[in-house]
């Protein structure tokens, strides 16, 4: 079933709220001041019953300037609009101002209800239309009916009811299966029960029981009650009118123009990128950097607009803009939102939000440009696939897309497989989540790889490569450990790198020993091998050539080798010697259940500091394991 939100629009004390009473019976003005006034402050909520068994949700939303805020905050979530006039005032400021909001916010349904019609002569009335058809030109009214009524004598109520019938069954149903929104418009607690947030369920459903956020922020809460239309249920939908109870959030922490949703389903932003479109008849144009007032959702922000493709932004032109806000808010692609002047305040124009969660943008920048034009164009696989690009160092997740877009997790899954399938995008899978990047990402990404390999190799020419980790830290180091590791894994694969140990080098690269670093290289072996156990220190080892620079970096050769084991910075030992060593303690420990330093030196007749640092390596090697100043055989029990 079809879930209905109508609206009321128009200029103060046109009739709205008798309008709304004559259709349904019941009062929307609920502070005193606004019987006492007899003007709407606050949104009015209230519903009834259609021709055709639906059950209409209407918000009665304030006519007065001053209370601009509060219209705008009722509008979000309507899909049909009355637009009020009275027969005996006609078109007033706010009659305009309202029409432009609607328009800017794209919606689509409507008509025209003029009210106070018994007031008038037939003559006066049917000027009142014609000044209504010129004001609505252009506009999504343009062709509406114009429906004369009398709310108090009760004439023209049965047309006003089955045109809202008739405009309700050409709506499409809204996306049930999206990620569930609400925007807050109403904050209140009730004895005994706590906290109860109101407001239009915009996508999605919510259940009793649901852990939900309050964004922006992190606050946490869950569904302890639900009510639609003053009753009782398990479930809300899209489209409804929605008062939920909820335990473990107090009415301090929550306000109107907070976003209700699933837990970590949105990402709080300082920044939208937007469309922008002004109103025609305002009378200055916007400057780069103005100050401004935005509305979206529920919520009012201060903001400052960057425009992208132009330098100013003249009445009844459109512009590619940055938003830089003031606060925090959440927001969703496709979203729509209100513009005003901060100071004086009055409606300059609306747009539609392309990047809920964009990077920093400077004035015409054309890439920045080309991907808003993409995103303008709406196919949700070409958003992904570029959001997948530029997030594509951080090799984000399924799950960190659907956030960062407020799209529901399983259509980034489907959107993300044909991109995968068709080899736009390649895929790192790990236990729990598959990671993403972009193939021009990828191949700029090997590409700068296997360069920094060749200069790597240019200026270590006796070393068999560059420590894998050391690579991945230099060039992967916005991607989670374990997927650098993949990436540099996936060319070890396509035959791009090698590896050998530790190290990873270009494909083909060979260390070719010159006629002199050979005798240097033959030196160092030989100082080795003559005492195992008390391997020469390093300083004695650059010695061996006290005229050649290279000498280290031949050293540094046989380590990556494996011909000689580094055991610490001071600290070198033969590969024999070493494999020896470890056969030792491995039998001294078996046979006497533990193992000293001093013991362990005395067993390899070497001194202390030899012994500590084989021990010391043994132990990173989980070969032992320390208590106290004994090591034991790991899984060793005696």
């Amino acid at each position: 079933m079809k879930h209905i939100i109508i609206g009321t629009a128009g200029h103060i004390d046109h009739g709205k709220t008798t309008l709304i009473k004559a259709l349904t019976g019941r009062d929307t003005d609920r502070l005193k001041e606004e019987k006492d006034r007899g003007i709407s402050i606050e949104l009015g909520f209230t519903y009834f019953d259609l021709p055709s068994g639906r059950r209409a949700g209407i918000i009665d939303v304030p006519g007065h300037e001053r209370f601009i805020k509060n219209m705008l905050a009722g509008v979000t979530g309507m899909d049909i609009v009355l637009l009020v006039v009275a027969a005996d005032e006609g078109v007033m400021p706010q009659t305009k101002e309202h029409i432009a909001i609607i328009d800017l916010l794209g919606i689509e349904k409507g008509f025209v209800v003029l009210t106070k019609s018994d007031l008038v002569d037939s003559e006066w009335l049917e000027l009142v239309k014609e000044d209504i058809k010129n004001e609505v030109k252009g506009s999504f009214l343009e062709n509406a009916p114009i429906v004369p009524v009398s709310s108090v004598k009760k004439t023209g109520l049965d047309k006003v009811i089955e045109l809202i019938d008739e405009l309700a069954l050409e709506l499409e149903d809204r996306e049930t299966d999206d990620t569930p929104r609400l925007p807050v418009d109403r904050v209140f607690s009730i004895a005994g029960f706590g906290t109860v947030v109101t407001g239009t369920l915009l996508s999605g459903k919510f259940r009793l029981g649901d852990e939900v956020q309050i964004f922006p922020g992190n606050k946490l809460a869950r569904i302890r009650n639900l009510q639609v239309h003053e009753q009782d249920t398990d479930i809300a939908y899209a489209g409804q009118r929605v008062a939920i109870n909820m335990a473990g959030i107090k009415k301090e922490e929550v306000e109107r123009g907070d976003v209700i949703a699933p837990k970590d389903s949105m990402k709080d932003t300082l920044m939208l990128d937007v469309k922008v479109r002004l109103i025609k008849d305002i009378n200055r144009p916007i400057m780069n950097r103005t100050r401004l007032r935005l509305y979206i959702g529920t919520k009012e922000i201060l903001c400052r607009i960057v425009l992208l493709d132009k330098e100013v932004l003249n009445p009844g032109e459109e512009a590619y803009a940055q938003l830089r806000l003031e606060e925090k808010t959440v927001a969703k692609r496709g979203d729509r939102f209100i513009l005003r002047f901060y100071s004086p305040m009055f409606t300059i124009g609306g747009g539609q939000v392309l990047e809920p969660n964009p990077t920093k943008k400077q004035p015409f920048d054309e890439k920045a440009l080309e991907e808003l034009r993409i995103k303008e164009a709406g196919k949700s696989i070409d958003i992904i696939e570029r959001i997948v690009l530029d997030k594509s160092q951080h090799f984000p997740t399924i799950r960190e897309i659907s956030t960062n877009t407020a799209m529901l997790e399983e259509k980034v899954k489907e959107d993300i497989d044909r991109l995968i399938e068709s080899e736009k995008i390649i895929p790192f899978k790990l236990t729990k989540d598959i990671h993403v990047i972009h193939v021009e990402y990828f191949n700029m990404l090997t590409e700068k790889i296997i360069k920094e390999m060749e200069i790597y190799h240019e200026r270590y020419p006796l070393r068999i490569g560059i420590p894998k980790e050391e690579m991945r830290s230099r060039l992967l180091s916005k991607a989670p450990n374990r997927v650098g590791e993949l990436f540099l894994d996936r060319l070890i694969e396509m035959g791009l790198i090698e590896q050998k140990r530790e190290n990873i080098f270009k494909k083909g690269f060979k260390v070719e020993y010159k006629d002199y670093q050979i005798k240097i290289k033959n030196k160092i072996i030989e100082s080795f091998k003559e005492k195992a156990f008390l391997p020469p220190r390093k300083e004695e080892l650059i010695n061996i050539d006290p005229n050649s620079n290279e000498v280290e970096e031949v050293i540094n050769n046989l380590v990556s080798m494996g011909e000689i084991v580094k055991l610490n910075e001071e600290v070198y030992i033969h590969q024999a010697a070493f494999e020896e060593a470890i056969k030792l303690a491995k039998n001294y420990i078996k046979e006497n259940g533990s193992i000293t330093v001093a013991q362990y030196r005395d067993v390899l007749n070497t001194n202390r500091k030899v012994a500590l640092s084989l021990l010391e390596y043994f132990d990173q090697l989980k070969i032992t394991k320390r208590d106290g100043d004994k090591r034991m055989l790991v899984g060793n029990t005696r």
